[in-house]
Parts: C-alpha cells; sequence; structure tokens
C-alpha cells in the first residue's frame, strides 16, 4: 500500500475530520477524492497506487465516516455540509487548483463543489453517479443504511456484505468478499465488527428530506460546461440509468464516458478499464 500521511482540519462548525494525504515531492497536480455514501478512505487505496507516482492525491473521509468525528445532530448529514467540509480542507491545505475523483454522493459533491467555486476545479471524474439518480437504486441503498444488520463476527460480516453486494459485483470470489468486507467495517471495543461510519447518516432518508439525496442537480450540471469531465458507469448500475447518461451526453458532447460490463453501483476504480481511462484522462488535461 502506498504511504501516506494523517491529516486532521476542523469543519466550520467545530468537527474533527480526516483525509488521506499521498503526497508528492513534485506533482503534475493535485487529485481529490470523495467517497460515497457509507465510505471511507479506504476505497482508494487500489486506484491511489497507481496515481501516487505523478499526482498528490488526497482523500477525505466525510464527517461521520471512518477516522472523522461523527455529527451529535443527525440532520447535518446532508450534501450542503459535506461541500462546505471539503472547502475547509481545500482552504487548510492552500489547494488553489484540485481534480476531483468523486464516488456516488462523492460525485454529486464534485458537481456542487465544482459549481460553486470552479476556479477551484481543474476537473471532475464522476464514478456512477449523475445529475438525476434512480428511485429503485436509492431505495435499495436506503434499505440497507436505514436497516442495518449487527454481525459478531468477520465470517457472518463477510456474508452480509455479500447479501447486500452480491449484484453489484456477480463476479468477486472469497477474496474480493473479505477484502471489501475490511473496507467497510471495522472492529469495536468487543472485537466486532461494526460498519464504518455513523448510523444516523441515514435518519435524512427515512424522513425523506430532500436534502439527503438532491432530486435534481440539472443546474449544477450544467454549471460544470467549461470543467472536463470523465463519467464512469458500471453497465448494472441502478443508479445512474443510460438515460441519464444520454441526457449528459447531449448537453455536455466533450464529456468522456467509460462503462463496464459486470459492475453495478459503484465501480472499484481499480479496474484495468478504469485505471488505463482514468490515467488517460489525466494525462489529456
Amino acid at each position: 500500500m502506498p504511504h501516506y500521511e494523517d491529516y486532521w482540519f476542523e469543519s466550520r462548525d467545530g468537527l474533527k475530520l480526516f483525509a488521506r494525504d499521498y503526497q508528492h515531492e513534485a506533482p503534475r497536480a493535485t487529485i481529490l477524492c470523495i467517497p460515497g455514501l457509507t465510505r471511507n478512505s479506504a476505497d482508494f487505496v487500489g486506484l491511489c497506487e497507481h496515481l501516487v507516482n505523478d499526482y498528490r492525491v488526497v482523500v477525505v473521509e466525510l464527517r461521520g465516516r471512518g477516522n472523522s468525528e461523527y455529527d451529535t445532530n443527525p440532520l447535518n448529514y446532508h450534501p450542503g455540509l459535506y461541500v462546505d467540509d471539503v472547502i475547509a480542507l481545500l482552504d487548510s491545505m492552500e489547494l488553489t487548483s484540485v481534480i476531483l475523483i468523486g464516488t456516488s454522493l462523492g460525485g454529486l459533491i464534485s458537481m456542487i463543489l465544482t459549481a460553486l467555486q470552479p476556479e477551484r476545479v481543474a476537473a471532475v471524474i464522476m464514478n456512477d453517479i449523475g445529475p438525476e439518480t434512480s428511485q429503485v437504486g436509492v431505495d435499495r441503498i436506503k434499505n440497507y443504511v436505514c436497516n442495518p444488520i449487527p454481525v459478531h463476527s468477520w465470517a457472518q460480516a463477510i456474508d452480509m456484505t455479500r447479501e447486500v453486494f452480491g449484484a453489484e459485483y456477480p463476479d468477486f470470489v472469497a477474496e474480493d468478499w473479505a477484502a471489501f468486507t475490511k473496507n467497510i467495517y471495522r472492529e469495536n471495543n468487543e472485537g466486532d465488527p461494526v460498519l464504518n461510519y455513523d448510523p444516523a447518516i441515514g435518519i435524512l432518508m427515512t424522513q425523506q428530506q430532500d436534502d439527503a439525496v438532491p432530486p435534481d442537480l440539472w443546474p449544477a450540471f450544467a454549471a460544470m460546461q467549461a470543467t472536463p469531465l470523465l463519467l464512469i458507469r458500471g453497465r448494472l448500475s441502478d443508479i445512474l440509468t443510460t438515460e441519464c447518461v444520454e441526457k449528459m451526453r447531449q448537453k455536455k458532447p466533450d464529456m468522456h464516458f467509460i462503462e463496464l460490463d459486470g459492475r453495478g453501483h459503484a465501480p472499484l476504480l481499480t479496474e484495468t478499464e478504469c485505471v488505463v481511462g482514468i490515467e488517460n484522462f489525466l494525462l489529456s488535461l
């Protein structure tokens, strides 16, 4: 695993938040990776192995995930504050220009951030997310986020992970499921695996408030017209539909696009086609 430094910063409302900083003495650019709804910086380890030779890579953990502090007010778990937290990170690191790589929720944050501070975003890579989301996929995610089932061993955790995500990664073998599970669970004080995020992140989703999952980000997407964009989709995705992709391509004809066979929501970004596509996109900048 490539070496990184722990980086701690403070949100504007006083939470202690975490990021991994894969430093580089003379980087071509700085890349900021933003994970999905329930995920953390471990998601990007594989991709970082391919990027750290040429780029500085920062991977943020959103409030309530991984090492970042949990918010005592669950109503603060919404994209507006996540964007503000990312801006706080950029300010803290004094980063004036970054390339964003966002998976799912991370892609939504990338769109909003680019619309708000376009001068700070050199390019965007969005992983299996667009300006609108399929309700079928949202309901599936809501079901497992809002109804977590406790486990008491790593074997149970692996079985639960396979049950929840099996349709998204149909080619996974036992070793893949074990590694995937390690990325999304941690051990509690009793030694039991627990999901590595605050269960309260699902409260807004249960209340069906629009702040939890923005229903329409087409205005933000329209504000990205001048921003180089690579869109990645899993062919089996129930979040990013082919209709949404086609609409995005019509509105932004210069958008780069990769679609992966055998992947649902969301590609790991370590697939060969993904790695090659991302590296070529970055070189094109």
